[in-house]
């Protein structure tokens, strides 16, 4: 018997009569003879709520605790679901991480699956059982509850998906797949049949909402294929596979932009070894990540101007760290919350010439400044003011061939 993985989110399982075509979709799989394990997370809402209680007990809530209670919204999704799969016939029955267990490494709220003790869901599957996992979660080498961050759900699948040894991981959300960009900014966006874990890992980190970067990035260091499916309409998903196997021509698969970025430039920084290093070290050190950077050539060897870019919820900190920083010195301090990082992903510009004079001339076309540039070998990343944001991403969909 083939073992199939399907994972639901927040928006599948967010009320009953959603909970009620989740089983319907289950129900229709086992029909066809597969081994189903299903992952749930918690109903949509949930977890945010329980965030918000822990702010208004406490400003530093233990981390421990904070872990158990936020894995409990998936407790109460899961059951509710195998509820409903008994109601309607089916042997079901709910799974806690610690009942299987699923074994963790890592800090509370950051944890990473090393292992899965599968025995008593294969038994349980052997006799035609349905297991309904709690996904986000695991256990620790202390025995306690760990959760895996946010998206962790999609992670608990694809690790299922690897020690079950699954011929299939679907990840059901409230999308119908992977679009060429966000149908919110561009009506003429497109769903994506076919794409690589690379490009899907940029996308992810680059600002598209459907997967998780780490979850991706498990996918890929397992070699673990996946679908990306609606839970409320019948329609082919995107397959996230191997860029080994065939994908289309097409040079640029997607387009990205961000919505919380903030430009930070630090003027007149005295320029000497090490000076980089010392900036970015205390930043680094309170977990505030550090995205584009670019420093200015210093032509007489004693100062230089330092360009970067962060997330705005750590402005605040971060220009604190800076103004406080002894280590650097420099003239003037500014920033830009009006900024917003578009960026065009695609494996086919390895080996296609002309791609960034492309990018920028359609750019220049719509009078579209470009403050800061990046590139990896797969995408290429603007920084440009928020309020151009729609009409880049139109103009670069256009011109790289994906209306």
């Amino acid at each position: 018997m083939k073992t199939i993985v399907l994972k639901f989110g927040g928006t599948s399982v967010g009320n009953i009569d959603r909970i009620k075509k989740v089983a319907n979709i289950v129900g229709s799989y086992r029909k066809k003879n597969f081994g189903v394990i299903v992952v749930s997370s918690a109903m949509s809402g949930t977890t945010n709520s329980l965030i918000k209680k822990t702010k208004q007990l406490s400003n530093n809530f233990d981390p421990a605790e904070y872990d158990v209670l936020l894995s409990s919204g998936e407790q109460v999704a899961c059951a509710l679901i195998a509820g409903r799969l008994k109601h309607l016939g089916y042997k079901a029955r709910s799974w806690m991480s610690w009942q299987l267990p699923i074994f963790t490494d890592g800090p509370h709220s950051a944890a990473r699956i090393v292992k899965i003790d599968k025995n008593k869901i294969l038994k349980f599957i052997n006799i035609g059982g349905i297991p309904v996992v709690s996904g986000f979660q695991g256990v620790n080498q202390d025995n306690r509850i760990t959760t895996l961050g946010r998206g962790g759900t999609d992670a608990t699948a694809i690790m299922l998906a690897k020690f079950f040894d699954a011929s299939e991981c679907v990840i059901y959300t409230d999308v119908d797949g992977v679009y060429t960009t966000d149908p919110r900014n561009h009506l003429k966006a497109k769903k994506i049949n076919k794409i690589s874990y690379d490009e899907m890992l940029e996308m992810a980190s680059l600002g598209a909402k459907v997967m998780q970067p780490t979850s991706v990035q498990d996918a890929k260091l397992n070699n673990i294929s996946f679908s990306v499916k609606s839970s409320f309409i019948k329609k082919k998903g995107t397959l996230i596979t191997s860029n080994k196997k065939a994908f289309s021509d097409q040079i640029i698969t997607g387009i990205t932009s961000t919505k919380n970025d903030s430009k930070i430039t630090m003027v007149g920084v005295k320029d000497k070894p090490g000076v980089a290093a010392s900036i970015f070290k205390p930043l680094s050190l309170n977990q505030i990540n550090v995205d584009m950077v670019v420093q200015n050539i210093s032509l007489n060897s004693k100062e230089t101007d330092m360009t970067f870019t962060i997330k705005s919820e750590d402005l605040k900190k971060t220009e604190k760290i800076i103004k406080q920083n002894k280590k650097i010195s420099f003239r003037k301090f500014t920033h830009d919350s009006n900024v917003s990082k578009v960026s065009i992903i695609g494996v086919g510009m390895i080996t296609t010439p002309g791609i960034t004079y492309r990018m920028f001339q359609a750019l220049a076309s719509k009078k579209i400044n470009i403050m800061v540039i990046s590139t990896s070998e797969i995408k290429i990343s603007v920084l440009i003011s928020n309020k151009h944001v729609k009409k880049a991403i139109a103009v670069l969909h256009k011109e790289f061939k994906l209306d």
